[in-house]
């Protein structure tokens, strides 16, 4: 009873971060400018695009919730938690491309407004610097590994479960975006479109569900849920780029099919570096 009773303890315990360091207090200072950034340059991707629309709606509120995403990830470095570094590097990658499908030519040349193309760049070195003080930074290195977990987890493991469990919200908004041209002047006939864009609503629900159940169950190195997971992660490498292909053209498979490739090939890796040993308990 005795020892039930810690473990419930345990569990209802408020967990408490470690002292912060300066440079955990000057990277969480750099994540919240670039969660204020990233707002400040889709307002002004906004303003300049050519024509708004359901595409551009759904894009705009997209790259919006990145901002959210870096709140959490202050939370994360506060805490010390190593989830930190692949979720940083996800949270990066995606902002880059999240900012740039926002950005349209201006009409009549080939390259985008002034302030477009300096706001993309500003995010761009902004992430730049994001990820070389979470994997590159011995200060930080030092806050993210001082404290003891409850679970001792591969570094890869855990970034392969946060790549996989980025699938769904990858899936779900090209398929928000397919749903948009359906009202228009779709790429493919109705009859076919249709299905398609419905199969892949139903694909980005039941992936979101299945990886985050089989990437929990890596994390207690269950060799069956590595292979799971590597197998779910070569469906949707497959998968995503062929619907972008079909129902959003070139465009949507530069913008949309790209960074759930860059999600896919991370999470193979990381299963790939992790190996097939057991965590310590």
């Amino acid at each position: 009873m005795d020892g039930e009773g810690r473990s419930l303890g345990d569990l209802l315990r408020f967990e408490r971060p470690p002292p912060a360091t300066p440079a955990s207090r000057r990277l969480r200072r750099l994540l919240l400018l670039t969660a204020l950034a990233t707002v400040a340059v889709d307002v002004v991707n906004l303003h300049y695009a050519a024509e708004a629309g359901l595409a551009l709606a759904v894009r705009t509120g997209w790259a919006l919730l990145r901002a959210f995403g870096f709140l959490f990830l202050m939370r994360e470095v506060r805490f010390g938690r190593l989830t930190a570094r692949p979720l940083g590097l996800i949270l990066a990658v995606t902002t880059v491309f999240a900012s740039a499908r926002l950005v349209q030519p201006k009409e009549g040349a080939l390259l985008p407004r002034g302030p477009v193309v300096a706001g993309l760049i500003v995010v761009a070195a902004l992430c730049s610097v994001v990820l070389w003080q979470l994997f590159r930074s011995p200060a930080v290195e030092a806050h993210l590994t001082r404290r003891r977990p409850r679970r001792v987890v591969p570094p890869w493991v855990l970034t392969a479960r946060v790549a996989a469990l980025s699938y769904s919200a990858l899936m779900f908004v090209p398929c928000l975006v397919a749903l948009g041209t359906l009202f228009g002047t779709p790429r493919l006939r109705p009859e076919i479109a249709v299905p398609l864009v419905v199969s892949w609503f139903v694909l980005s629900l039941v992936t979101g569900f299945i990886a985050g159940l089989i990437s929990f169950a890596t994390l207690f190195g269950h060799a069956w849920a590595r292979l799971l997971l590597a197998m779910i992660s070569a469906f949707v490498l497959l998968v995503q780029p062929t619907l972008c292909w079909l129902l959003l053209g070139a465009d949507g498979l530069i913008r949309d099919g790209v960074p759930m490739a860059l999600a896919a090939l991370l999470c193979l890796y990381g299963l790939a570096r992790s190996g097939g040993g057991s965590p310590s308990a």
